[in-house]
C-alpha cells in the first residue's frame, strides 16, 4: 500500500514535498527534483525555500509562522533558480499535527506559475499604456455603483480632489458642495440609474481637500445589463477657470448694458458727443474716461475738410 500511495504521488505534475518544522526537507516527489535538476538523494535532508534574494526569504518567513498556529496553513509564493532561468512557484502548505497540537512536519504543494506571471506583467503593461492614452486627453474617467461608491477614479480626478489611491472606498456626493447646481446633476444620475439611458451633460461644484471649490463637467453612462442598471461610467472636465471667464463676461455684459441704459436716460441733460469735432482716439476716450475735451488736447482735432 506504501508504494501504491508513493507511486501515485510520484505520478503527480505538481510538486509535493514534505519537510521538517525545521525547514529540513523529509521527502520530494519526482516533479520537485526535476525542476531543480537535482536527485531525491541531494535534496533530501537539504533546507526547502532555498531563495535567491532577502527580501523573498522575509516574506515567506513570515507567511510560514502561519503554520504554527490556527489554521497551520499557509500559500506563498517562492522564486527559485532553475536549470531553466527562475521560476516562480506558488505553494500551498499545511502542517500535521500531534495530540498535543504541535507541528510534527509539514506537507506543501507547489504550481509552477512562471508563465501566469508574466502574462499578468504583460497585462499590467497594457493597462499602464492605456490608462497613458486616458489621462493625456482633457477628460477624466470614473465609475461608481449605483449607491454612488467609488469603484474606479483616476488619478486625475484623485489629484484635482485630494483623493488618496488606498483611502477606502468613498461616496462621491461627499465631495460636493452645498450649491444647488448639485442637486440638479444627482437628480440626473439617479434618473439615468432608473431609466437606463443617457442624460444630458452637467456641471457639479466640488471641493477639494484642501478646500478649494472646482467646477467639472460631467457626461456619463449607465451599465445596463439584462435591461437593469449596474454601475455608472462617467467622465469629467475641469471647467473652473472656463466658469470664471463665463461670470466675467456675465458681469461685463451687464456694466455694458447698465451703461447703454444709462446714457439713454441722460441724453436730454449732456450735449451729444460728434465724431466729425473730436478725433477717433478723443472720442474713445470721450466713452471710457472721466477726462474732460480740455485735457485732450495733446490729441489734435482732424479737420473736416482734410483729404486723404
Amino acid at each position: 500500500m506504501e508504494n501504491f500511495y508513493r507511486d501515485l504521488v510520484d505520478s503527480q505534475q505538481d510538486l509535493i514535498v514534505k519537510f521538517s518544522p525545521e525547514g529540513r526537507l523529509l521527502f520530494v516527489n519526482s516533479a520537485y527534483c526535476e525542476i531543480l535538476g537535482k536527485t531525491r538523494e541531494d535534496l533530501v535532508g537539504s533546507v526547502f525555500m532555498p531563495v535567491t534574494a532577502e527580501r523573498y526569504s522575509d516574506v515567506i518567513a513570515t507567511q510560514m509562522t502561519k503554520l504554527f498556529r490556527p489554521p497551520y496553513s499557509c500559500i506563498v509564493e517562492q522564486w527559485i533558480q532553475t536549470p531553466k532561468g527562475m521560476r516562480c512557484i506558488s505553494w500551498s502548505a499545511k502542517s500535521i499535527l500531534e495530540n498535543d497540537n504541535s507541528v510534527m512536519a509539514i506537507v506543501a504543494t507547489g504550481r509552477d506559475v512562471t508563465r501566469l506571471k508574466h502574462e499578468l506583467k504583460v497585462i499590467q503593461k497594457k493597462d499602464d499604456e492605456l490608462m497613458l492614452v486616458l489621462e493625456s486627453g482633457n477628460q477624466m474617467y470614473y465609475s461608481h455603483t449605483l449607491d454612488h461608491v467609488m469603484m474606479f477614479v483616476s488619478p486625475r480626478i484623485r489629484a484635482l480632489l485630494g483623493c488618496r489611491l488606498h483611502a477606502g472606498k468613498r461616496v462621491w456626493t461627499e465631495y460636493l458642495t452645498d450649491n444647488p447646481v448639485n442637486a440638479v446633476g444627482l437628480e440626473r444620475t439617479i434618473r439615468a440609474i432608473s431609466s437606463g439611458r443617457r442624460e444630458p451633460p452637467y456641471r457639479l461644484e466640488m471641493i477639494g481637500k484642501d478646500g478649494r471649490t472646482i467646477w467639472v463637467e460631467v457626461n456619463e453612462i449607465p451599465v445596463v445589463k439584462n435591461g437593469k442598471t449596474v454601475a455608472i461610467v462617467g467622465s469629467m472636465v475641469d471647467v473652473t477657470e472656463k466658469k470664471l471667464v463665463e461670470e466675467a463676461l456675465a458681469e461685463a455684459e451687464y456694466i455694458v448694458r447698465d451703461f447703454s441704459s444709462s446714457k439713454k436716460r441722460t441724453a436730454g441733460r449732456i450735449p451729444e458727443v460728434s465724431t466729425r469735432s473730436k478725433g477717433p482716439l478723443k472720442y474713445v476716450r470721450t466713452l471710457f474716461s472721466p477726462k474732460s475735451d480740455e485735457e485732450d488736447e495733446d490729441f489734435p482735432e482732424i479737420p473736416d475738410n482734410l483729404n486723404l
